[in-house]
């Protein structure tokens, strides 16, 4: 039997039996992956209250050499992060990177860029300083970099006039051509999207740089409702997978948002 210990951010946890659970971690060192917990819903010297969604934890797994499921022997916190399960829309906004990340990654692939980026958006969204919509862009968006899917935003696909030469304020996204149209070429029809060229140099800025600098980036509202409708269809069409995170997400934020227009009327 080996054994392993490495940071990990626990991604989604299930019950299994009477007292484990099977958890899902994105590890530092092996990627994505699964494990059993056993007697995790009774025993409180070996997990404490540690497994809880979204915590960044150092774990020991111990696997034999057939190929079963590795066990979870040990686990201990190093960030719970836990005013993001205080808060209803900081939780729904985790838990749709957290099932993106689950979706996309293969089991045992390292990611070490990808795992240092969900942990430092999952740290800026306990900390609460950085509006979570912000975080939301920043994440996708180097996310899709990651995953190799980063949006064509230089030019059209379809005549390939660049960007700064379109003479529109506007162009069409297209995700099945992995970017954007020009009004002439596209129109926002069928998962097509309007968005302006200035949140397209906003979203542009938040995929390159430091981490920390990108995360203060200041964006309009037109910026982040245009964002955010842009990435929330593009990525799960690349991904393959629609994420049932995201519809909980946008119903959370439509309940938000509606309240907020009738307190204010």
């Amino acid at each position: 039997m080996t054994t392993l210990s490495t940071s990990a951010i626990l991604l989604r946890r299930i019950e299994f039996g009477d007292y484990d659970l099977i958890v899902s971690l994105f590890t530092l060192t092996q990627g994505k992956t699964s494990a059993i917990a056993k007697s995790a819903k009774k025993s409180v010297k070996r997990f404490p209250g540690v497994l809880e969604p979204f915590s960044r934890l150092n774990v020991v797994l111990a696997k034999g050499r057939g190929k079963g499921m590795p066990v979870l022997q040990e686990a201990s916190l190093e960030d719970p992060f836990f005013r993001i399960r205080e808060d209803i829309i900081k939780t729904a906004y985790a838990s749709y990177w957290a099932e993106l990340i689950y979706l996309w990654m293969a089991e045992g692939e390292p990611q070490a860029p990808l795992y240092r980026l969900t942990s430092h958006v999952l740290a800026e969204l306990n900390r609460g300083e950085t509006p979570v919509e912000a975080l939301s862009i920043l994440f996708q968006m180097r996310f899709l970099s990651l995953a190799g899917f980063r949006p064509n935003f230089d030019h059209c696909h379809a005549c390939k006039t660049c960007l700064d030469q379109i003479r529109h304020a506007s162009v069409v996204s297209d995700p099945s051509k992995g970017g954007i149209a020009c009004p002439t070429c596209g129109s926002p029809t069928n998962g097509r999207l309007t968005i302006s060229k200035g949140t397209l140099k906003q979203l542009i800025w938040t995929d390159t740089g430091d981490l920390e600098r990108a995360a203060r980036v200041r964006f309009t509202p037109t910026a982040i409702s245009e964002g955010l409708k842009f990435l929330e269809t593009f990525v799960p069409f690349h991904i393959g997978k629609s994420p049932k995170s995201l519809k909980v997400l946008r119903a959370i934020r439509h309940s938000i948002n509606g309240r907020k227009n009738h307190d204010a009327a």
